[in-house]
């Protein structure tokens, strides 16, 4: 039987349920639907769904919703008996009649009626994915008051209804489905305010014909600024079905090497960049040669001998060399001698002849060859002087093909330079556009300054998680998912922008929280033993979740003795006769406190008096422990601050009088042993920590885990202004103790009470909303490094 669904887009909604369920269908069913989207059908006047079966046809939602679990029996999409067929189909209703509306009040009670029938459960209907999960999950993806709650953070619904929409969202047929509306549907005209600007005025450019290329130099590795520059150019190469092409400018034998170059490649398949094809400039040294001498024989080059001081000098000041007026022979002779690396050569330079008086500094004159004996990484010695990079690139972009050459504004003085050699070489004309440069606080991107940093020691390599590059962040945690969708976000707006980290960490964190294992540790500093009186007689272990909610994640095991270990700043908290909550154990009450002396306030042992039968809900303090067994693993936590203590520096700023004279800080700890079993890379979190992801492997003796920031202001701060950030904490805590509220009829005296601290009080953190960010599986992201060999 043929089936064919026909979807129409007018108004605001889009039967994200329909588009879901035909996918999900389509993964597990031998029958496979056909889906088409239509600019209007006949009839329509809002999201309209008509699905063709033979010579029928069957209209609305709901119908279409039905008629397809129906005739799909084996999926059970409908439960397996008769009641959970009437649950699923209340929901079916509930979602037309609940949640297709733009009264808030009626949306609020609705969001309470699903978050309060999910207290405890996983599904809507039953013990699995039923139908009433997938029409529910495509009305709510639907509706513009829960996307906008979810997209800004507020616990719209509750945790319950946030935890199953996430779930559900991660699976592969809803990520195929919102997929689907993406790439088809015609774009809104209420675009957001946090949609990217892709309007760049790309000219003449043609579908099927658009060619753009990401030249980096190999001398460095990759680091965020050039991972918009890249990801940019793939945009508009995709978006106009042409190509893009990567092209090593390996034009400075000093600089480069192959290491990076191979890095370079590694990075860009990290990052899923692949190139239509790769080139090198090197493989143009003799078409560059030969442009050259076409330049000096046209009277618009000379071979000038100006020490590098004067040159400079002249430059800034508009006056002519003394061998811009060098007949054409001569600069010939001079050329040669350059070619051949003699002494008198070695002192040349040759420089195009274009306009000595422009304001624009970059016309007056420009160097374009330069001498150099050290040997090329390809090509050994067999030059002796090789092309700048504002005159290679542009001859090599119109020999190549490229129409359109994307670069950020840094160059835009240069724009008229790169014409310029066009228009005098007669080479096909390429567009040169521009966008903005990203910068980010505390942050240098200037390869230099970076090299610095690594011949000083002071980081451990180009891929210290200290670093912006690609490999530096990526150590640290961040996820090629949370990356590109973050500079996709920021567009090709052409102005320059200086921003915080906050907004990457964060996205970041929405990927990774809905699969991060969950596990813990323990502070070995101070560690306080614990005896548990009505414990276990011998220690035993159970398996539990990794992830309370999402049991795609696994298992791990957790073991339970009457002897474990907590740390000590929670230690300090407790009192006697308070009742506390063990996590993942259940309640105990605090029995005995002993100190190391009198006067001290180091904790050294406690007893807990085990009370299974208490409330969790009323405890204010959940506490992580682990049993003192054998059971453990030596884990260090590392934690870093920003390389430099000013959030921008200026162009005359000294980089070595703004060093952090602190940014790494180790922490020993113990663990479950649960996480010998992790990979190199693997990102986890450990609770009530934050996340962290494993920088060895784990066969190592002591396993270290390296901290992932996740968007708050606390894991943002520069902990080199911690001492002063604290004294002014301390300040205002002292002025709020202060201030008081005094009642006028009894005369008591109140104090106010700052909203925003008693949120910290909490032990048990309420979870941060996810976002409709898409939530890949856990093999996608929990590897550091899968990066298919591409170039061979």
């Amino acid at each position: 039987m043929t089936v064919t669904i026909n979807v129409c887009k007018q108004g605001t909604n889009i039967p994200y349920g329909i588009i879901a369920l035909a996918h999900y269908i389509n993964s597990l069913s031998e029958q496979k639907l056909d889906i088409h989207w239509h600019e209007t059908i006949e009839g329509a006047n809002d999201a309209f769904v008509v699905l063709k079966a033979d010579n029928n046809d069957i209209t609305g939602t709901n119908d279409v919703a039905r008629y397809l679990a129906t005739t799909n029996k084996d999926l059970f999409l409908y439960g397996n008996n008769s009641e959970s067929k009437t649950m699923v189909d209340h929901w079916v209703d509930f979602a037309t009649d609940k949640l297709k509306t733009n009264d808030f009040k009626i949306l609020e009670a609705a969001f309470d009626e699903i978050n309060h029938h999910l207290t405890l459960r996983t599904f809507l209907v039953g013990y699995k994915l039923s139908l009433a999960d997938i029409i529910i999950w495509g009305a709510l993806k639907n509706s513009a008051a829960f996307n906008r709650a979810i997209k800004t953070g507020k616990e719209t619904g509750g945790p319950h209804l946030i935890r199953w929409f996430n779930y559900v969202n991660s699976l592969d047929f809803a990520q195929q489905g919102t997929n689907w509306v993406t790439k088809n549907a015609k774009p809104s005209s209420s675009v957001g305010k946090d949609q990217p600007n892709m309007n760049i005025g790309l000219v003449d450019a043609e579908v099927g014909k658009v060619v753009t290329r990401f030249p980096p130099e190999p001398s460095g590795y990759l680091h965020i600024g050039h991972a918009k520059a890249v990801m940019l150019n793939q945009y508009f190469a995709q978006e106009y079905k042409g190509k893009m092409f990567v092209r090593f400018d390996d034009t400075n034998p000093t600089k480069e090497k192959e290491e990076f170059e191979e890095s370079i490649k590694e990075d860009l398949s990290l990052l899923e960049i692949f190139p239509d094809k790769i080139t090198y400039t090197s493989d143009y040294f003799d078409q560059l040669y030969q442009y050259a001498i076409k330049l000096i024989e046209k009277g618009l080059g000379y071979v000038d001998d100006t020490d590098v001081l004067t040159m400079r000098e002249q430059r800034m000041n508009g006056i002519p060399s003394k061998n811009r007026d060098l007949p054409v022979g001569d600069n010939l002779t001079r050329f040669k001698e350059m070619t051949e690396g003699t002494e008198f050569g070695l002192s040349c330079c040759l420089r195009a002849k274009i306009d000595m008086s422009n304001p624009n500094k970059a016309l007056r004159d420009p160097v374009i060859y330069r001498c150099d004996l050290n040997p090329h990484h390809r090509k050994g010695n067999k030059w002796k002087l090789y092309p700048t990079y504002d005159f290679a690139c542009p001859i090599v972009d119109s020999i190549e093909g490229v129409t359109h050459a994307l670069r950020t504004n840094e160059y835009r003085d240069r724009n008229p330079q790169y014409d310029w050699f066009l228009k005098a070489l007669d080479l096909r004309k390429v567009h040169v556009l521009d966008f903005g440069r990203l910068n980010f606080v505390y942050t240098l991107l200037s390869k230099r300054k970076l090299q610095w940093f690594v011949n000083q020691g002071h980081v451990s390599g180009w891929d210290d998680p200290r670093f912006p590059t690609i490999r530096g962040i990526r150590r640290r945690g961040m996820t090629v998912e949370a990356l590109k969708q973050y500079i996709l976000t920021q567009g090709a707006s052409q102005n320059d922008v200086t921003l915080e980290w906050d907004k990457l960490w964060a996205l970041n964190k929405k990927v990774i929280d809905p699969i991060a294992p969950r596990h813990t540790s323990v502070i070995k500093q101070d560690i306080v033993k614990v005896k548990i009186l009505g414990g276990p007689e011998t220690p035993y272990s159970k398996e539990m979740a990794k992830h309370k909610k999402n049991p795609s994640v696994g298992n791990k095991q957790t073991w339970f003795s009457s002897n474990i270990l907590i740390e000590q700043e929670d230690a300090k908290t407790f009192e006697k006769e308070e009742e506390i909550t063990l996590m993942d154990w259940g309640n105990a009450i605090v029995k005995t406190i002993h100190k190391s002396g009198i006067n001290s306030d180091i904790i050294t042992e406690l007893e807990l008096q085990l009370h299974l039968e208490g409330d969790f809900k009323k405890t204010e303090k959940k506490i992580s422990w682990i049993a003192d067994t054998t059971n453990v693993s030596e884990i260090v936590l590392i934690d870093y601050d920003y390389l430099i203590n000013k959030k921008k520096l200026e162009e005359d700023d000294n980089v070595e009088e703004f060093i952090t004279e602190k940014s790494e800080f180790l922490t020993d700890a113990l663990a479950d042993s649960n996480v010998k079993e992790l990979k190199k890379g693997d990102i986890i979190q450990f609770e009530r920590h934050g996340y962290y992801i494993l920088d060895n492997d784990a066969s190592e003796s002591v396993l270290r885990f390296i901290y992932t920031p996740d968007g708050k202001a606390s894991s943002m701060a520069s902990k080199a202004d911690k001492k002063e950030n604290t004294e002014e904490q301390e300040k205002k805590k002292e002025k709020s103790k202060e201030t008081i509220i005094t009642n006028t009829t009894s005369g008591t005296a109140f104090p106010i009470i700052n909203k925003d601290i008693t949120k910290n009080i909490k032990m048990y953190e309420v979870p941060d909303i996810y976002g409709v960010v898409p939530m890949p599986i856990p093999e996608q992201i929990s590897k550091m490094y899968k990066t298919p060999n591409i170039y061979s």
